[in-house]
């Protein structure tokens, strides 16, 4: 973590366009810090996994307490509402006054949720664990986006896709560590878990001495906005749009993540080990489409990217409700793959459009993204109660069509891309 990327606290606080150097230049020049890079990713990856435990534990949770869906979905909601309530609120703060040890601190409420989970025999219990598990996720997320851009050396696709690329890897093994030790071993066995966040603490520690330099005061001037950027009503709107499209996406996905195995037994009569595993297929195929998206924004413009990425998974999430056990799995793979390279283009364009809130922006976007796969859950769970788990699917499968608002997105100048 030898590659310092000196950025003045008036940096993170004004609105600074550098129209003559391009993200290509940048790269040239100094190129992304490689392991503070693969840090922060595997941190995301370490947080994600433990995050992604709580979903693939509810059929455990189901059996034990006698839960509805409703109940399920109000245990996401715990979660992630937590999650994007804070976000937003630690991304303002830290665009302000960085801190760079807060990541390793806020995955102590991580440590700690997963040991309550562990031990909780209350429905009410495990609400509050959830909720712990949220908060640490509403620490991580804003800054380690904010340090990922960092060290990007300009290629800011790539970095973030680098840095999704942990997250989703580390939400697609909850499943398989969930079937391969939950399972059989029972709910106290979560507290196992709990070494992977000691280990991730150690790790944004680290991460954390190296940030710390980054953001020692050095005053600098401001830099005009480009001449092309868009106006502010444009900028507003096009983040209407983004979070509309981040909507599609989101609820889609959490549609899968957290009813797939419902879905899978339910329709299919497989046990819960074996639909745990089609899960982690769907889940591993976003962690891949995730890593894609963002080099292709980076080379082929931001836009695009979000065009193709969501409009292109209508056709294969129309069909999923309709198809046999492989064929499904088959199709969860290619909607895995195409949806999820949108969202390091919806974020870097977000980014991109309000330069000077980095941090805001990403708290909020993240925060939009938890939000709404909690809030969505929940009324899914409603939905699935009253009617069915497969017509959920079927309501479900139309959200992509969402992405049509993309032809509202600005062209943003060719240095912001």
């Amino acid at each position: 973590m030898n590659k310092p990327v000196v950025v003045s606290e008036e940096t993170l606080t004004e609105p600074v366009v550098v129209a003559d150097v391009t993200p290509a230049a940048a790269a040239k020049a100094t190129g992304p810090a490689y392991i503070v890079l693969a840090g922060i990713s595997f941190s995301h990856f370490l947080n994600d996994t433990m995050q992604s435990l709580i979903a693939s534990v509810y059929p455990i949770l189901k059996d034990t307490y006698a839960l509805d869906f409703a109940q399920i979905g109000m245990i996401t909601l715990a979660f992630q509402f937590t999650a994007s309530l804070l976000q937003p609120v630690v991304g303002h703060y830290t665009d302000r006054k960085a801190q760079p040890y807060s990541l390793a601190i806020g995955m102590a409420s991580t440590f700690f949720g997963l040991l309550l989970l562990s031990a909780a025999h209350q429905y009410l219990v495990i609400l509050v664990a959830a909720a712990l598990v949220g908060l640490g996720s509403a620490v991580f997320h804003p800054e380690s986006a904010r340090i990922a851009r960092l060290a990007s050396g300009g290629r800011y696709g790539f970095a973030q896709s680098v840095f999704q690329l942990g997250g989703s890897f580390g939400t697609s093994m909850g499943p398989v560590l969930a079937a391969l030790i939950v399972v059989p071993f029972g709910q106290g066995s979560i507290a196992w878990f709990s070494s992977i966040a000691f280990l991730a603490i150690l790790v944004l520690w680290r991460i954390g001495r190296w940030y710390a330099p980054q953001i020692k005061a050095k005053k600098t001037a401001t830099v005009q906005a480009h001449p092309d950027a868009p106006s502010s009503r444009r900028v507003a709107v096009a983040l209407l749009v983004l979070v509309a499209l981040l909507f599609s996406k989101q609820l889609y996905v959490s549609s899968l993540s957290s009813y797939y195995i419902f879905y899978l037994i339910d329709r299919f009569g497989v046990s819960t080990q074996a639909a745990q595993i089609y899960l982690f297929i769907f889940l591993a195929a976003n962690a891949v489409g995730a890593f894609v998206g963002g080099p292709l924004g980076d080379r082929f413009g931001r836009k695009i990217v979000i065009w193709i990425s969501i409009l292109g998974a209508l056709p294969f999430t129309l069909a999923l409700p309709y198809v046999g056990l492989v064929a499904s799995a088959v199709l969860s793979v290619a909607i895995g793959l195409i949806i999820s390279s949108t969202t390091s283009s919806i974020i870097v364009f977000a980014q991109e459009l309000v330069p000077h809130r980095f941090g805001m922006i990403s708290g909020v976007f993240f925060g939009v993204a938890f939000g709404i796969g909690g809030l969505g859950a929940a009324v899914l769970g409603e939905l699935a109660d009253h009617t069915s788990i497969e017509f959920v699917y079927q309501v479900c499968a139309w959200l992509p069509a969402i992405g049509l608002l993309a032809v509202f997105l600005p062209k943003l100048p060719r240095h912001a891309r």
